[in-house]
């Protein structure tokens, strides 16, 4: 078995790590990394399944693809690593959650207290070239987490948020018998008046996670952060 990820998602995601599919996109990513400036770096790829194991994810929150400027993509989604300015996205997003939880916003956008706590920050393309927003798109990650989005739909349990029309595109994978999808307008400057303020994304997973008899997601960040090499 092929062991990319170090946790119990190697072995749910084994019939496409052994893929011909996921061989070409290997070769794929070899000749980018080597001759382009690729993010994240490839050692943090796949953060997301590292740091929320398959077992642990309670809730995940679908991204398209990383960002594409230097020092922002974390491998997860929305996520950017302290230091670097918040993307307008997220300023939206700690709006909310003031709005609806009354979570303090902080000046860093490093969200892994959230992964910590069983919240799968997953983007559907897991790599992207500098400055080419979706340019790694339909090169084969979407196999990958398609995967892992109808592995965590047949388990179960399991708070689905889909902002914007590309994650809700993705409904057709998930079981609403057994799990809860909250979906709305997506935050980005563009569209967050039209539907996602005012959508009250992280009381509503709370709720349905206590519904599951589920400890319910501390959404309030630190004030400061470290990254964790």
């Amino acid at each position: 078995m092929k062991e990319l990820i170090g946790n119990d998602w190697d072995q749910v995601l084994e019939p496409v790590f052994s893929s011909a599919s996921y061989q070409k996109l290997h070769n794929f990513l070899k000749e980018e990394y080597a001759s382009k400036q690729i993010y994240p770096d490839m050692y943090h790829i796949f953060t997301a399944f590292k740091l929320t194991s398959f077992k642990d994810t309670k809730v995940v929150i679908l991204g398209q693809d990383p960002y594409h400027n230097p020092g922002q993509a974390t491998g997860m989604s929305f996520s950017v690593n302290p230091g670097i300015a918040l993307p307008p996205s997220l300023k939206n997003i700690y709006q909310e959650l003031y709005d609806d939880v009354g979570c303090l916003p902080v000046k860093h956008g490093y969200l892994k207290k959230w992964a910590d706590q069983g919240v799968l920050l997953l983007n559907a393309v897991l790599t992207v070239p500098y400055g080419h927003a979706n340019g790694h798109q339909g090169k084969g990650w979407e196999e990958v987490t398609d995967q892992a989005i109808k592995a965590l739909s047949e388990r179960g349990e399991v708070v689905f948020i889909l902002w914007g029309k590309f994650a809700q595109n993705k409904i057709p994978l998930i079981d609403e018998s057994k799990n809860v999808i909250i979906k709305s307008a997506h935050p980005s400057p563009f569209s967050a008046r039209y539907g996602f303020f005012g959508s009250r994304p992280f009381s509503r997973c709370n709720a349905a996670l206590a519904k599951w008899g589920k400890r319910a997601i501390d959404w309030q960040l630190p004030v400061e952060v470290k990254v964790e090499k």
